[in-house]
């Protein structure tokens, strides 16, 4: 089982009683009680706080490390760059590059891809 750190005093809280952080990485861990092949994630930082994405951001860094399988939808680009195998980029409901991260992040081809990361990550 994947291990997300920092909640264990929160055992018996209710949902009220903790930061959009600790709400987001119970959401998180939640379906990995389940033990699922993949976990699917769909911008799980939009409605955080910027002081409390870091802590979800951590989360999904231990669930990498420990090997989770993970399909993720995301602005976060430095995470993306950090964690991922495979990037695919999309624009309008259709995919329009895809990669290894390195070469995506360092060697977009297409014309979107490289206004996309041009603008989005800097090095």
């Amino acid at each position: 089982m994947h291990q997300l750190e920092g909640l264990g005093d929160k055992l018996h809280a209710y949902p009220d009683e903790l930061s959009g952080g600790q709400q987001q990485r119970v959401a998180i861990a939640r379906p990995l009680a389940l033990k699922p092949d993949i976990l699917l994630l769909d911008e799980v930082t939009s409605a955080l706080d910027p002081e409390l994405v870091s802590e979800v951001l951590d989360a999904i860094r231990i669930l990498a490390a420990d090997g989770m399988t993970m399909l993720m939808v995301s602005h976060e680009m430095a995470l993306v760059r950090e964690i991922s195998t495979k990037v695919v980029m999309m624009d309008r409901g259709s995919v329009i590059e895809e990669g290894s991260a390195d070469r995506i992040f360092d060697n977009p081809r297409t014309r979107r891809c490289q206004a996309f990361v041009g603008k989005t990550v800097s090095h």
